[in-house]
C-alpha cells in the first residue's frame, strides 16, 4: 500500500477517483463542493436538489467528471458524514473506510481523500490511513473460490494549507495502527485447529522479533511452578498445552515516574467448549473469537513498538484451550491461584476469569502499577450493552475515566458498570475463599469483574468486557463483518497520554 499527503489542490492528485466528505444538508454553492460541481457539469447540485444524496452518515453517491483535463481523476465519490458539528477525527476514519470499500468494489485502485471540518491535518491523515487498511480486511483467507481479490493500493490524503510533515506523520501513525488492528483481526479470524495456544505464542514471538519487542513464553511447567493453579485448571482438559505470552516494550528514554509500569492483560482462550459445563452446540463455532482479548493485547503491543511512546508497557496474554476430557476440571473442584487464594469452580464455562486471575497476579508480580485487562468474558454484557459499548469496571476511577475519554476520542464506546463490596460478597464460597460464579441470572458481567478484582493487590486496575464489541455480526459501510479490533486505538491513546 502506498500513502501520500498533499497540501495543494485536491483535484490535482494523480489518482483514479476523488472522495469528499459531505455534511448533512450541505449545498454545492460554496467552497470545494461548488468547485467540484462545476467540474461535474452541475451533477452535485442536481443530486442534492433531487434529494438523491442528503449527506447522511454512511451514504454515498458516485458521479463522473464532465470533461478530461480539468482534473486527473475520472470519478468523484461523495461520502455522507452527518452533521458538521459532530465530525471529529474518528469520523474521518469512518468516511475514508466507507470510500475505500465502495471504490474497491468498483475496481478503483487509487483515490484521494479530502480532509475537511475541524480536524487537524495529522489526525485526518492518521484516521484516513488507518481506515484505508482496516476497511480492506475480509474473512475469506481460506477460500479457494469467490475470494475478494480486489484492493485499493494507493491513498492520497489532501489537507490544503497543512504542513507536509504533519501529513507524513499522520499517515505513518495510521499505517502502524491499521496494520496492527488487522494483525489482531487475523488472529481472531483463525480457526481453532490452526490457532492453538502454541501457534498464538509463536506468532506473537515472531511479531515481537520483527518490531523490537522482548518476548518470553511461559510453559505449563513454569506456570505450575509459579503456582498458577487457576489458569492450569482450565488447560488441563486439553491436549494443547497452555502458554503465557509476555511482551515487553522498553523505550530508549523513559519519561515514566520511577517504578510505574502499565500492563495490558488479555484473555486468550483459543477455543471454548465450556469444558465439562458444555456449551450448547448452536453457536459454539463462534468461540474461536474467545481469544480476542489476548489478540487485542498482541496487536496493541505491536503498534506501541512501531509508534515508540516514552513509557514502558508490559503485555501479558494467557493462551489456553478449554476442552472436556477425563482430566478436565469438574464443577465443585477447588484450585489454588498464584496469589494463594482458593477457588471453588462451580461452572467450567466461567473459565476466562480463571485464567485472568493468574495473569493479572503475574502482571503485578512483574511490577505493574496499572493494569488494564480485556476479555470476551460474559454473554451478560451483550444483553446489557449490545454491540455498541464495551463494559468497563475498575478499582481506580481516574483510570476508568481516562479509558472512557480515550474511547470517545477514537469513536469507541465504553460504559461503566458498578463494583462494590455488596457484589463481591456474592462470590464468597462455603468451602473455599471464593467461587467462580455468582447468583444465577444476576449481574453476570459484574460478577466476572469482582472475581478478577480478587487477584489485584495494590495496582490500579480496569477491566474491559469486549464480548459484545469484538465481533461484528454484519458488515458496516466502512468495515467487514467479523473481528473488529476494538479497543486497540483507545489503548494506544491511553499509553500516549501517559507519557
Amino acid at each position: 500500500m502506498k500513502f501520500q499527503g498533499i497540501t495543494g489542490n485536491f483535484s490535482d492528485a494523480n489518482v483514479e477517483a476523488l472522495a469528499v466528505p459531505v455534511f448533512k444538508g450541505e449545498k454545492a454553492t460554496s467552497g470545494v463542493l461548488k468547485d467540484l460541481d462545476k467540474m461535474t457539469g452541475g451533477l452535485i447540485a442536481a443530486i442534492i436538489k433531487d434529494e438523491d444524496f442528503k449527506g447522511e452518515g454512511g451514504s454515498t453517491a458516485l458521479v463522473r467528471f464532465a470533461a478530461k483535463g480539468s482534473v486527473k481523476a475520472t470519478k468523484l465519490l461523495l461520502v455522507g458524514v452527518g452533521d458538521e458539528k459532530d465530525y471529529k477525527a474518528a469520523n474521518v476514519g469512518v468516511a475514508a473506510g466507507t470510500a475505500t470499500r465502495y471504490l474497491r468494489k468498483r475496481g478503483v485502485r487509487s483515490f484521494a481523500f479530502l480532509g475537511r471540518g475541524d480536524v487537524s491535518a495529522s489526525d485526518s491523515a492518521q484516521n484516513a490511513a488507518c481506515a484505508f487498511i482496516t476497511s480492506q480486511f475480509e474473512l475469506d483467507k481460506y477460500k479457494t473460490k469467490d475470494k475478494n481479490s480486489k484492493s485499493v493500493d494507493s491513498l492520497v490524503v489532501c489537507v490544503e494549507g497543512a504542513k507536509a510533515a504533519d501529513l507524513k506523520n499522520g499517515l505513518s501513525r495510521g499505517e502502524a495502527i491499521g496494520s496492527s488492528m488487522n494483525f489482531t483481526r487475523d488472529l481472531a479470524n483463525e480457526p481453532p485447529n490452526i490457532l492453538t495456544p502454541t501457534e498464538m505464542a509463536n506468532r506473537a514471538a515472531k511479531m515481537a522479533k520483527e518490531v523490537g519487542l522482548k518476548c518470553e513464553i511461559l510453559t505449563e511447567a513454569q506456570m505450575t511452578k509459579l503456582g498458577m493453579g487457576s489458569l492450569m485448571s482450565v488447560s488441563i482438559g486439553s491436549e494443547q498445552p497452555a502458554k503465557m505470552i509476555v511482551l515487553r516494550y522498553t523505550p530508549a528514554k523513559s519519561t515514566a515516574k520511577k517504578g510505574e509500569l502499565l500492563a495490558l492483560v488479555g484473555k486468550g482462550i483459543t477455543f471454548d467448549t465450556g469444558g465439562i459445563s458444555l456449551k450448547p452446540g448452536e453457536g459454539m463455532d463462534a468461540m474461536k473469537y474467545d481469544m480476542s482479548g489476548g489478540g487485542t493485547v498482541i496487536g496493541t503491543m505491536r503498534a506501541i513498538a512501531l509508534l515508540k511512546p516514552s513509557i514502558p508497557v508490559l503485555g501479558i496474554v494467557a493462551a489456553v484451550e478449554n476442552m472436556p476430557d477425563g482430566r478436565a476440571s469438574r464443577p465443585s473442584d477447588v484450585v489454588t491461584a498464584m496469589n494463594g487464594k482458593t477457588i471453588e469452580i462451580l461452572n467450567t464455562d466461567a473459565e476466562g476469569r480463571l485464567i485472568l486471575a493468574d495473569a493479572v497476579a503475574y502482571a503485578e508480580k512483574q511490577g505493574a502499577t496499572r493494569i488494564v485487562d480485556m476479555a470476551t468474558l460474559t454473554g451478560a454484557v451483550i444483553i446489557a450493552l449490545g454491540d455498541q459499548n464495551t463494559g468497563i469496571m475498575g478499582t481506580d476511577q481516574e483510570l476508568v475515566d481516562e479509558i472512557i475519554a480515550c474511547g470517545k476520542e477514537n469513536g469507541e464506546g465504553f460504559w461503566q458498570l458498578p463494583l462494590s463490596p455488596e457484589y463481591s460478597k456474592q462470590i464468597r464460597s462455603d468451602i473455599a475463599d471464593i467461587k467462580n460464579i455468582g447468583p444465577r441470572g444476576k449481574a453476570g458481567t459484574i460478577m466476572g469483574a469482582v472475581f478478577i478484582q480478587e487477584f489485584v493487590d495494590k495496582a490500579k486496575w480496569a477491566h474491559l468486557d469486549i464480548a459484545g464489541t469484538a465481533w461484528l455480526d454484519s458488515a458496516k459501510p466502512h468495515m467487514a463483518k467479523g473481528p473488529s479490533g476494538v479497543a486497540i486505538r483507545s489503548l494506544i491513546t491511553l499509553v500516549e497520554r501517559s507519557q
